[in-house]
């Protein structure tokens, strides 16, 4: 029988909150329902195996830092960088997200509903069998991808056209992939746009099907639509600015 630990988070410092969650994880809880989030940081850093989070409120900064395995689900927003070094797991959040979602993520997925801020992925990177997948529902602003070394970064555009600046500032690794057309003024020197071919397509389909799972979407109009994939034109994007002798 499944074992669920409810916490309520209402005024709660974010240490002292964190510790329950750690303990009830220590105590073999498979689902943690905290209720009246509102801030608090770095909740399930560091967290590893099985357990799944339901947060229902607003988290801080930080959220699933470093986390390996378990699953949180936001019922809301999130604050910065949600996923921030994650090695392996899963964050769902079923509202916007603030600025470097996914920073430096090395393995695992975040996927958000609705919009995300400024440097979103920026520096994901990707070792051997760890792939780290960030999925925009909405859109995101500028500097999207910015110094990309690894992984996928796939923005859906749900709540109209992407039209960040500077997008894959840096990029040096993995994939930018975008529904819909990319104007060339709003691509980072550095950054070039492929076709995408029908093996990506095949190899994004079940990606953008597990995102319209978890928010309850259609995905059929999403994998048969028009994307726009974007990669590094050079494994060594400011070779250009060193001084050489």
């Amino acid at each position: 029988m499944a074992k669920q630990v409810a916490i309520d988070g209402k005024g709660v410092h974010y240490t002292p909150l964190n510790q329950q969650i750690r303990k009830a994880v220590a105590d073999g809880a498979d689902e943690i329902v905290i209720s009246n989030i509102l801030g608090q940081r770095f909740i399930g850093d560091g967290l590893r195996g099985n357990v799944t989070i339901q947060l229902y409120g607003v988290p801080g900064g930080d959220l699933a830092m470093f986390m390996s395995g378990p699953t949180i689900i936001v019922h809301g927003n999130a604050e910065h960088a949600p996923g921030n070094t994650m090695d392996a797991g899963k964050v769902v959040i079923h509202g916007n997200a603030g600025d470097a979602v996914a920073h430096s993520m090395r393995g695992g997925k975040v996927f958000v509903r609705g919009d995300i801020g400024y440097r979103g992925g920026i520096h994901m990177k990707q070792y051997e069998d760890h792939y780290p997948i960030l999925v925009v529902g909405g859109t995101a602003q500028a500097y999207l991808g910015e110094s990309l070394a690894g992984g996928l970064l796939l923005v859906l555009g749900l709540n109209g056209p992407v039209q960040a600046r500077e997008i894959g500032s840096g990029i040096h690794g993995g994939e930018i992939i975008i529904r819909g057309d990319v104007d060339d003024a709003c691509l980072a020197t550095g950054a070039t746009k492929v076709p995408l071919t029908e093996e990506d397509r095949m190899r994004i389909a079940p990606v953008i099907r597990e995102f319209a799972d978890d928010f309850g979407l259609d995905p059929e109009p999403l994998t048969g639509a028009k994307y726009t994939r974007i990669v590094p034109a050079s494994a060594r994007p400011f070779v250009g600015k060193y001084t050489w002798e």
